[in-house]
């Protein structure tokens, strides 16, 4: 094996692991992936060896991590269904942890959630602190990130509003929409997690943008950015729902759960903190305007899809 520094990216081939195997690859460092997507086509061509995660074989992978400098762990679900659930996303991830401190690997970059919570109802943020303790608890050097919406050419989130500002006529928010964002460009993320990933010191950051807005307002300006301002209209957050049914429904896709509005709705995805990324959104917007939004990114078609690359927006 190499005497050189080994860096593991789980997802490399993917959305915030590209970006941060792209930034270790420029810093000449020698980067392997973790994947679900062996065959997924790549960028970086043979310059990753791409390996399986093998959840179901611990001590394999295990021996996949032996001689690792640094594991950054981007792996995650965003939402149940019939292939994968936020539940085995948390056993995989587990195992994942319990294998790299079986393995020696010096430290482990984490990408979670702002406010992650054991305590609360939704799924997604009482997974997301279950890890963040685990991983506190288990002695190896960690620093945890915790974005709250990342945007960037792959994006999902950004994109598909700007697709729905395009399509209709109005733009829908639940409730008042005056809950809180505060997203950060996908490479700003990346350059934060090389740069910890450097150190050894625990750490937990809340890794968000310059800008911050409300959900109406997010809206507003990108329909404003592309060319498509809509009138904003609050709608009960049960029929924005059962909305979001029928549209991923006719795009084949989950565009929105009963969670994600919950969390939104609680604001969730704000903190009051400094910001850590630079990348102004509304300026990515404005030099992405002309092409932001004119095809749907299905979260759903990149899981079901293994070997197409991911598109961007």
């Amino acid at each position: 094996m190499s005497s050189d520094p080994i860096h593991v990216v789980t997802g490399a081939y993917g959305y915030s692991g590209r970006y941060i195997a792209q930034r270790l690859l420029d810093e000449g460092q020698t980067v392997i992936t973790l994947t679900n997507s062996v065959s997924r086509t790549n960028p970086f061509g043979e310059r990753i060896k791409a390996f399986p995660f093998d959840f179901d074989q611990p001590g394999l992978l295990a021996e996949r991590l032996r001689g690792v400098s640094v594991l950054y762990n981007t792996y995650w679900v965003r939402f149940n269904h019939r292939l994968f659930k936020h539940a085995d996303a948390v056993q995989n991830t587990l195992t994942l942890f319990e294998a790299a401190r079986k393995a020696g690997v010096q430290r482990i970059v984490h990408v979670s959630i702002t406010n992650p919570s054991e305590n609360t109802p939704l799924e997604y943020f009482r997974g997301k602190a279950v890890l963040e303790n685990a991983l506190i608890t288990s002695g190896i050097s960690h620093a945890i990130l915790r974005p709250a919406v990342l945007f960037g050419k792959e994006d999902v989130l950004i994109n598909n509003i700007a697709w729905v500002l395009r399509r209709l006529p109005v733009f829908g928010v639940f409730g008042d929409g005056h809950y809180r964002l505060r997203p950060i460009y996908v490479d700003d993320l990346a350059a934060l997690a090389v740069e910890l990933g450097q150190e050894r010191q625990n750490v937990i950051v809340n890794a968000i943008g310059p800008e911050t807005f409300t959900y109406r307002e997010l809206a507003g300006r990108i329909g404003e950015l592309i060319g498509k301002p809509r009138p904003i209209v609050p709608v009960p957050p049960w029929l924005g729902y059962v909305l979001g049914r029928v549209l991923g429904s006719l795009v084949g896709d989950v565009v929105i759960t009963k969670d994600e509005i919950e969390g939104l709705m609680a604001d969730l995805l704000y903190v009051e903190s400094p910001p850590i990324g630079t990348t102004v959104l509304t300026e990515w917007v404005k030099k992405h305007a002309d092409t932001l939004g004119r095809k749907y990114t299905s979260e759903l078609a990149r899981r079901k899809d293994r070997c197409s690359a991911y598109a961007s927006n």
